[in-house]
């Protein structure tokens, strides 16, 4: 894979991990002093141009200190087996309840088969190795690490995945935000701004986790957000607004829609309402366009509101 990457200041670099296409997800080195750290690791494809661009920036294997997933779904994980077998010193710091897959990725790797095939797994994600559990820390919620006297801390995050947090940088007093803080693609920007919107993925989507994740997020008043899709957005709080809108937007959609085809109404829901969005947004992208750059998301989306259907009524 060829090294792509974007350097944002402060220390801090976007690397393109190529999953699917260009600028759709990616991972970030954090430089300070002589130490270094990542935030999410993309697939096993993108261990080879992350040790292209430590090389680049001078830094040598053993300077890494952590590795961090945000979480353990694998366009965020699956590379973290990897580099920790390419970087001896590195712990990997990683939520309580995605310790284990990571630890014992067999579960993770059965279940990416059963939905998409061998073939397809061992293309997109490669290999996924284990990381040893005595290189494991557990970061329960505020727990925070010294990176050359740079305040990392991690703030757990429900509402995407149960275990799922975010790492608040004191120093460029920006959020690295998994997919709590939503998606934003480039090509879906306009002269308002970037374009966001959720990925209620299968299968913890909780929508009043996720109201209460954000304004959590929120309060610590970041000035900028770094997400792994895609790369650096500003005005923090503006973007939480149209995400809490759209938590309950995708509720209202979910709600209304009923029978033997409620996924595929639910599908047919989230595309209409995104064009519409969009328009709103000042997009010029045609439908065909738009479906282009958020159909698997969307799929995606309605498959991880079905799942919290069908757990809501199993709960009435």
């Amino acid at each position: 894979m060829k090294l792509s990457y974007q350097d944002l200041g402060q220390g801090i670099f976007c690397i393109d991990t190529f999953y699917y296409r260009p600028n759709l997800d990616g991972c970030y080195l954090i430089q300070q002093g002589d130490e270094a750290a990542l935030i999410d690791t993309g697939t096993s494809h993108v261990a080879p141009a992350v040790m292209e661009l430590l090389d680049l920036r001078g830094i040598r294997p053993e300077q890494v200190k952590y590795v961090i997933p945000t979480h353990v779904h694998l366009d965020h994980a699956g590379g973290t087996g990897q580099l920790m077998a390419l970087l001896p010193n590195a712990q990997m710091i990683i939520h309580p309840m995605g310790a284990r897959h990571m630890n014992h990725p067999e579960k993770i790797i059965a279940g990416t088969i059963a939905v998409y095939g061998e073939e397809v797994f061992k293309e997109r994600y490669g290999t996924i190795l284990p990381v040893p559990e005595e290189r494991t820390i557990e970061a329960e919620d505020g727990f925070e690490v010294s990176l050359a006297g740079r305040k990392l801390r991690c703030i757990h995050t429900l509402g995407h995945a149960r275990h799922h947090f975010c790492v608040w940088d004191e120093q460029s007093r920006g959020l690295f935000t998994g997919d709590t803080f939503g998606i934003s693609y480039r090509e879906l920007d306009t002269d308002q701004g970037p374009f966001m919107f959720l990925p209620s993925t299968p299968i913890d989507f909780d929508p009043e986790a996720w109201h209460d994740s954000l304004n959590r997020l929120t309060h610590l008043n970041p000035t900028q957000l770094f997400l792994t899709h895609f790369c650096r957005v500003d005005q923090p709080a503006l973007r939480a607004v149209a995400l809490h809108e759209e938590i309950d937007d995708y509720v209202a959609i979910a709600l209304n829609a009923g029978g033997e085809q409620r996924e595929q109404q639910i599908r047919e829901g989230l595309t209409h309402y995104y064009r519409d969005r969009l328009r709103q947004h000042g997009s010029q992208l045609s439908d065909v366009e738009i479906d282009e750059v958020l159909g698997m998301d969307i799929a995606l989306c309605a498959q991880g509101l079905e799942v919290w259907l069908k757990r809501r009524e199993k709960q009435q």
